[in-house]
């Protein structure tokens, strides 16, 4: 018999109060993002939903007070796909709320069939990247006064299925695998959050943290391919997790005092598919320090976005 002690459940309970914070969640009318904002709004934060669609938006808000009647929430609208968009949205926030204390870049799209960005980028390389790259840096000067403030970035076990970050290609303009396309962008999550930490590390509030949700229903999973599709509708319900457990390491990153710059948060049991959140560790590729910082160039260069750090 093992003399081993199960390590602790992290919940929502776990959260600690965060009356007088306020949290900007991007992509907050559904799934994870509604979930991270619900439970941010019960400890007491203002919370930002900032949404492309501002009539969906306004369903979230009633979700979240339908259970949290005195929720302090507003509302943002934010196109992650366009630069134009972002730059509004995030002057809008900074006139708002001199002040932040989250940023959880958590809007992303998965799998989509050949797209463009409003800017030419490839969507999923533009909204689950560029978009948030863009966001934080227009931000960061609300965020680096304020003691405990974080930048939680949310990726996916993607990041290690046929993920390269393709310099010589970034928008897929010569052939495109959604699957490909959407392994960068998260990789890409991953280089902006270790590279982003290691600019902050001098500051001293502000630090940079990761998360995944494991194998969550949301809406994500609408883009599968066909074939992909029927096999999902088939065995994700085996191994899938709903959106509330699989918001808990984007909530852990975001509030647990014992969190350090650089962590990596995502569910601790089943290979990581589900399963209560733990600090987990990331692919070799996404610790690269040379394709890191060639990618900060690249994003800097593309959103015309240049970072206070």
């Amino acid at each position: 018999m093992s003399g081993k002690t199960a390590a602790p459940r992290w919940t929502e309970n776990d959260v600690p109060r965060q009356e007088g914070r306020v949290a900007v969640v991007t992509g907050a009318n559904s799934g994870l993002g509604l979930e991270t904002a619900r439970v941010l709004a019960e400890h007491g934060a203002h919370v930002v939903l900032a949404v492309r669609n501002l009539d969906k938006g306004r369903q979230a808000v009633e979700r979240i007070t339908a259970r949290v009647p005195k929720a302090d929430i507003s509302l943002q609208r934010l196109d992650l796909a366009s630069l134009e968009s972002v730059r509004d949205a995030a002057g809008e926030l900074r006139a708002a709320h001199p002040r932040i204390d989250l940023l959880i870049n958590n809007a992303g799209v998965m799998y989509t069939p050949r797209q463009k960005t409003q800017d030419g980028f490839d969507m999923q390389f533009g909204v689950n990247h560029l978009g948030h790259f863009a966001l934080t840096g227009l931000l960061l000067d609300a965020l680096l006064p304020v003691p405990g403030s974080r930048v939680v970035t949310v990726s996916s076990f993607g990041h290690r299925i046929r993920a390269d970050i393709h310099f010589d290609d970034l928008q897929f303009d010569r052939s495109y695998n959604r699957v490909a396309a959407y392994g960068q962008a998260k990789l890409a999550n991953l280089m902006f959050t270790y590279e982003l930490q290691r600019r902050l590390a001098t500051q001293g509030t502000t630090i940079a943290a990761a998360a995944h949700p494991g194998a969550a229903a949301t809406e994500l999973q609408q883009n599968l391919p066909g074939p992909f599709r029927k096999t999902a509708d088939l065995l994700l319900p085996l191994f899938t997790q709903n959106a509330a457990m699989g918001a808990l390491p984007t909530l852990r990153a975001a509030t647990d005092p014992a969190v350090s710059g650089g962590q990596y948060f995502g569910p601790g049991g089943m290979g990581g598919t589900r399963g209560f959140p733990k600090v987990v560790t990331s692919s070799a590729k996404s610790h690269d320090v040379v394709v890191q910082q060639r990618l900060w160039a690249v994003s800097e260069q593309l959103t015309e976005v240049k970072f206070p750090v």
